[in-house]
């Protein structure tokens, strides 16, 4: 169960990525962290949006999850197009 929850969270967490150009210095785990938040985060929304009634499929899934890995590049100072700095510091500047 929890292997199937892991490569769920890679599929749509990878399609999540790919979405947004740009490339992404994320992990396998992190990739696969983000698909599973946004899967749990639309499976919220739509659960408080229609009393239960349905289940959000995976396009949800893929939208919460792309706006979720919008936000993780705009804390690394990114933006859309741009996936921003990956971690490091101002290097030494060149003569």
């Amino acid at each position: 169960m929890i292997l199937i929850l892991f490569i769920q969270g890679l599929v749509i967490g990878a399609f999540a990525r790919l979405a947004l150009p740009g490339k992404d210095p994320m992990s396998i785990w992190m990739t696969a962290a983000i698909g599973i938040a946004g899967s749990l985060i639309a499976g919220l929304v739509f659960y408080f949006l229609t009393d239960g009634q349905e289940a959000p499929g995976f396009l949800a899934a893929l939208v919460v999850s792309v706006g979720l890995v919008y936000l993780v590049r705009r804390s690394r100072g990114g933006g859309l197009l741009d996936p921003g700095s990956h971690g490091k510091g101002p290097g030494p500047r060149p003569r």
